[in-house]
């Protein structure tokens, strides 16, 4: 069975404009799948409509995570089934400190799949060990969510959410906004060590400086709310190399 089974979706916002126009994606286990596209394309719409946000309307298709109908799910629902959304731009939650940020998402996962709550220990030990492998200062696990944190820190705090929660498929919407290369490299490697033939991925970017990191295994190109194009990592290059002049082309004709 696929994990993510998309099926001509199409998807408007409150004024009833269409932005996704059709999608069909398949995901399965152990696949990494990049998604380029320019600007206005309907990339962080897809990721969006996935996790559950508020102000869209799916007026067609359907969405399946192992085989269970996504879009019937709220959204906690969908993280507890295995979802995992890595925002474009995390928020900072004031007032809310990042080690009980983490220990809620987990225990609340687990008491929704019918497991025990982690001990203070064990989830003491699992923090420390996955925030090392990410150069996260433990000063930072005492600090609100995101308050303050760099860009790097907050993408960072992202991939450690994942790393923890160890969802089915994560989705990664433009990982790489607002990196410097360092910065980059560290994610980009966490992000690496979560790669296992049971987990899915999506990995939404502009750029192939990404996936150089992260070398998907099949690459999508977006535009105007559909996939126009599949091919294998050396699409990612050619867009690189050429942009997306030619799909515009055929657009307007």
């Amino acid at each position: 069975m696929s994990l993510l089974e998309i099926k001509n979706l199409q998807v408007s916002v409150e004024d009833d404009r269409q932005i996704l126009r059709g999608v069909d994606l398949t995901v399965n286990p152990g696949e990494v799948h990049a998604i380029m596209g320019p600007n206005g394309s309907g990339k962080s719409t897809l990721a969006h409509v996935l996790s559950g946000k508020d102000g869209y309307a799916v007026t067609g298709g359907e969405v399946l995570l192992d085989g269970a109908d996504l879009l019937a799910m709220e959204p906690d629902e969908r993280a507890a089934a295995g979802l995992f959304l890595a925002f474009q731009y995390p928020m900072e939650i004031p007032g809310v400190a990042t080690m009980t940020f983490l220990r809620t998402a987990m225990n609340a996962q687990r008491k929704k799949r019918g497991e025990a709550e982690l001990s203070t220990p064990e989830f003491m030990k699992r923090v420390r060990e996955e925030a090392a492998k990410l150069s996260i200062d433990p000063e930072m696990l005492r600090r609100p969510v995101n308050v303050g944190f760099s860009g790097g820190e907050k993408k960072r705090n992202e991939v450690l959410q994942m790393a923890l929660l160890q969802p089915k498929l994560a989705v990664l919407d433009e990982t790489d906004s607002g990196l410097d290369i360092d910065a980059l490299k560290i994610a980009a490697e966490g992000v690496n060590r979560l790669r296992s033939p049971e987990r899915g991925m999506i990995v939404i970017t502009h750029y192939q400086r990404l996936l150089d990191h992260i070398v998907p295994d099949i690459v999508h190109v977006f535009f105007n709310g559909r996939i126009v194009r599949t091919g294998g990592k050396e699409l990612a290059h050619e867009l690189e190399a050429k942009g997306y002049a030619d799909y515009e082309q055929e657009v307007a004709a």
